[in-house]
């Protein structure tokens, strides 16, 4: 078959359109953007008509996902691992109401932070969900689990759990494809009650769940992605969970590893494969990206005397990703460190792109605030973030996807009038507008900058989909006409922009602003394509 050279995120993303999908639902969040980007620019999948729109947030991407399930085909929803967190509700009880079309939830873990607020590892909800997990090492087996993650779903009746991190989704590597897939046919469950919660149903339907753990640890035993490699120094046994797996074997430059190995993905973890390696060594060493959790259940199931070694002894960090020289440190290699960064080389910490429309915003509301105390600012999650760093220092929060506006009400609630909520147009109705919906039934005296630049700026430009209707929505919520007001954050406009802050600061109630202007990313990938266009007909 077809040999293609992919992104991590790509190869699942060829996996789910040769397995056979019929929609992928996301919100879009690094690392997992190019997933549904892939799906959105193949012609193939265009031609087999794949919905692949962006959803509002990953709650209404994943029952979106569930929905096609109930309907018999096959569906993929993704998200980054804080994304799991907002899913968290349909996600859980799609363990209870099963599958009918097979159904794979996609999880991408960012150990080390590179573009999050927190290092959460994914695998804690699959375990607490009670569904089976797949974890790739490679591009190919990102590619290859996808389609027996469908075959799985299906022939088990359960949604899956697949798990990646950001080293593995953003590299490449040649992925082998395999026959495409038909569709499914529409098929709704032949039970129409199993997808009803009411707790008659769920009681009895959880107890179908425990009963099939026995049959997810055996297809977890068996099919293939889990493998005991023996070898002759008993003194050390590894267990290497997914990409440190090739972290393990690039210590080794003939892929020889001298010690026996257990490559772990997919889970519920192979304990006779586990007890195996115990029984057989001298002492143990626990590589995963991520949290300790096979090395707490190790030592849970198998304390037996013998040294478990990873991230809770102190032999791998307990934060942040792995590598190949963290790993060869923790086997006992010497690797060779690099240079220090000197003192005199000044931090280049990121910042808003040249022209950006926050900028001016920002710099309009510190003026507004200059008569006041510092500390009144609760800011969201977005490119307009880095206005916490230096020159601006206009924020105060950043805590999740919505919590500006909610945070803000509980400060206003709590004395701080004013309190100001910075939020930007995708996450506003991706989460915001809720606190909004609280903030006017409560009457609560806050101002809300939604900060409008057309797009999901943060993430790649993908649409928003406040898209042209903000005012409109915040009406609909209850906001009052008058204290709408929507500004534009040009330098020229400065004044007249501080000024009109400045009133809402001192009204007693709801007050929406909105700094309108197109983010200067996606203006320049139009007025590019534009030219380019013009060009080719002038040609």
């Amino acid at each position: 078959m077809q040999k293609q050279l992919l992104l991590g995120d790509e190869a699942l993303a060829q996996g789910a359109i040769d397995a056979g999908i019929s929609g992928i639902y996301a919100y879009p969040g690094t690392p997992s953007t190019e997933i549904t980007e892939y799906v959105q620019k193949s012609k193939e999948a265009a031609e087999k008509g794949i919905r692949s729109s962006w959803s509002a947030n990953e709650k209404t991407a994943m029952e979106s996902a569930l929905g096609m399930s109930y309907a018999g085909k096959r569906a993929m929803v993704c998200m980054k691992h804080v994304g799991l967190n907002v899913a968290a509700d349909g996600f859980i009880n799609s363990a209870i109401t099963g599958a009918n079309g097979g159904l794979i939830i996609v999880a991408a873990d960012d150990p080390s932070m590179h573009s999050s607020q927190n290092e959460q590892d994914s695998r804690f909800y699959g375990k607490f969900a009670l569904i089976p997990i797949l974890e790739p090492s490679t591009q190919q087996e990102a590619y290859d689990m996808v389609r027996y993650g469908f075959d799985l779903s299906e022939k088990l009746g359960t949604p899956v759990l697949l798990r990646i991190t950001t080293r593995l989704a953003h590299s490449r590597s040649g992925v082998v494809r395999k026959e495409s897939k038909e569709q499914n046919k529409l098929k709704l469950p032949s039970n129409l009650r199993q997808f009803v919660l009411l707790p008659v149903i769920a009681r009895k339907q959880y107890k179908e769940l425990l009963s099939k753990q026995t049959e997810f640890e055996q297809e977890s035993a068996h099919a293939g992605f889990n493998q005991y490699f023996d070898a002759d120094d008993k003194k050390l046994g590894i267990v290497a969970c997914g990409i440190s797996h090739n972290y393990l074997m690039e210590n080794y430059p003939d892929r020889k590893v001298p010690h026996p190995v257990l490559k772990v993905g997919q889970y519920p973890l192979p304990l006779k494969m586990v007890d195996q390696l115990y029984e057989s060594c001298d002492e143990l060493l626990i590589l995963e990206d991520g949290y300790p959790i096979i090395e707490e259940s190790i030592k849970g199931v198998l304390n037996k005397g013998k040294k478990i070694r990873g991230r809770l002894d102190g032999s791998l960090p307990r934060d942040g990703e792995l590598n190949p020289n963290i790993v060869g440190r923790s086997l006992g290699f010497q690797h060779e460190e690099g240079l220090e960064i000197p003192d005199f080389v000044a931090p280049r910490p990121p910042k808003l792109c040249k022209g950006c429309s926050h900028h001016d915003a920002f710099m309009a509301l510190n003026e507004a605030l200059s008569g006041y105390s510092k500390g009144r600012v609760f800011s969201d999650i977005g490119c307009y973030t880095l206005s916490a760093l230096e020159p601006l220092e206009a924020i105060n929060t950043c805590v999740d996807m919505g919590a500006s506006i909610t945070m803000a009400i509980g400060a206003a609630e709590a004395g701080l009038v004013p309190s100001v909520a910075a939020i930007g147009d995708s996450t506003f109705t991706h989460s915001g507008i809720t606190g909004l919906l609280d903030a006017v039934n409560n009457k609560t005296p806050i101002t809300i900058l939604i900060l409008d630049n057309s797009t999901v700026g943060m993430t790649g430009g993908q649409k928003s989909s406040a898209l042209g209707r903000i005012e409109q929505i915040c009406m609909g919520v209850g906001v009052e006409e008058e204290h709408i007001k929507v500004l534009k954050p040009l330098r020229k406009q400065h004044d007249e922009n501080v000024k009109a802050i400045q009133e809402e600061l001192k009204y007693n109630g709801v007050s929406v602003i909105i700094p309108r202007r197109e983010c200067i990313q996606t203006l320049n990938r139009r007025m590019r394509a534009k030219h380019k266009a013009k060009t080719a007909n002038i040609s």
